[in-house]
């Protein structure tokens, strides 16, 4: 009888997880935030790379960013794909001192490493970006799988 409890619940909470937040029923192993309600988000694709932008809260309702990149790779040994992932934690004491330093950086590299590079030629709405990514990969399966 619990095994189909324990299915009924995991079906009913895949379709009804902001329900079963709220009545703090989800199982130990689904609710892996830990109190960290993700806010708001932010997803730029860039070749191979995905770049996730992510505002998350703590249980203490402070925020915090995660800048995570995401590289599609070739597993050789299943001869499937899988995603290799790169996370920075970024707390509100360093968003000033994080900006400053990326904008001085990139300021340096267009300007005294490339000054003639038209970088206005990699400039591309985000709305059109959206219409390639879902024409390319509307026969790939390439849902991300998340730790």
């Amino acid at each position: 009888m619990d095994c189909v409890c324990n299915k009924f619940l995991n079906y009913y909470l895949r379709f009804n997880q902001n329900y079963a937040k709220t009545l703090n029923l989800l199982p130990v192993d689904e609710n892996k935030t830990n109190g960290r309600d993700e806010i708001f988000s932010e997803k730029v694709k860039a070749g191979k790379r995905t770049y996730f932008f992510d505002v998350k809260s703590t249980r203490s309702n402070d925020y915090y960013l995660t800048i995570t990149e995401s590289k599609k790779r070739y597993n050789k040994d299943d001869e499937g794909f899988t995603y290799e992932k790169h996370k920075i934690f970024l707390y509100k004491e360093d968003f000033n001192k994080f900006l400053e330093a990326l904008n001085t950086t990139v300021n340096h590299v267009k300007n005294e490493l490339m000054p003639g590079v038209d970088f206005t030629q990699f400039d591309h709405p985000r709305e059109e970006q959206a219409e390639t990514s879902e024409t390319k990969t509307s026969t790939v399966n390439t849902e991300l799988k998340w730790d």
